[in-house]
């Protein structure tokens, strides 16, 4: 999945020119957090959010230091944040050094960049125009329509078994041969032992993952390596195998 996939593209914009009272109306209006700021020659300048708002002399929000610490403030500090909170431009709160993504960029690599970089969104660029913006919004919206797409998937219970099995496999750090996976009506128990910290909560996890899997029940029970004790599932007061495992 890329960004052409997933971006907004009817990308709504301000200019450096704008007043803070226009931007802070267009942000309402269609329900943005954010805005990229674009001159008149269509280039992308700056980025624009609902943060830049915050400490504002207007709502009495403006940053306030005391003597000591206004002493002990740079003044170029101090001459930014007068800037910042009682600037009547879009230009003077914005923000300049962007990162911005291709509409190719890999949704891995648009996460990692909003990790790294500390935003929540992106601008999608082609041969230097706006075409997109990529929000945090925008990935939440395609981890949905995923999901949508896993629930309607509909299998076999013994495909959905061997599956679940398979899946534990690959864990190099599971011991999927104490687990036993059993399906009825794509609803997955899972029966045996573990015997380290959260083994049982991946097990789940592994198992919720395979398509066409409604429910996962965990019925295992821990072990202690040293001792031998075994703790029973919380929601079993008997933990027990099935009458008839399939092997």
């Amino acid at each position: 999945m890329k960004a052409l996939d997933i971006m907004t593209k009817n990308v709504v914009s301000v200019t450096p020119d704008s007043s803070i009272a226009d931007m802070a109306a267009t942000m309402q209006k269609f329900r943005v957090s954010g805005l990229p700021v674009i001159d008149a020659n269509g280039a992308l300048v700056g980025m624009v959010t609902e943060g830049d708002c915050l400490r504002r002399a207007e709502t009495g929000t403006e940053t306030k230091r005391s003597g000591w610490r206004s002493f002990l403030a740079a003044p170029s500090t101090l001459a930014g944040e007068y800037v910042r909170s009682h600037g009547r431009k879009v230009s003077d709160v914005m923000t300049r050094d962007l990162v911005t993504i291709g509409e190719h960029t890999d949704i891995d690599e648009i996460v990692h960049l909003m990790e790294k970089h500390q935003i929540k969104r992106l601008p999608v660029l082609r041969d230097d125009a706006v075409i997109g913006i990529v929000s945090r919004a925008n990935l939440v919206q395609a981890l949905a329509s995923l999901a949508r797409g896993a629930s309607s998937v509909r299998e076999d219970d013994a495909v959905i078994r061997e599956k679940v099995r398979a899946e534990l496999g690959k864990l190099p750090w599971m011991a999927s041969e104490f687990i036993t996976p059993t399906v009825k009506d794509g609803i997955v128990d899972l029966w045996g032992s573990f015997t380290a910290y959260q083994q049982d909560e991946a097990a789940v996890v592994a198992a919720e993952n395979v398509p066409g899997v409604k429910e996962v029940r965990n019925h295992l029970a821990w072990v202690d390596p040293v001792s031998g004790l075994v703790v029973y599932s919380p929601d079993d007061k008997e933990q027990c195998l099935p009458e008839e495992p399939v092997s």
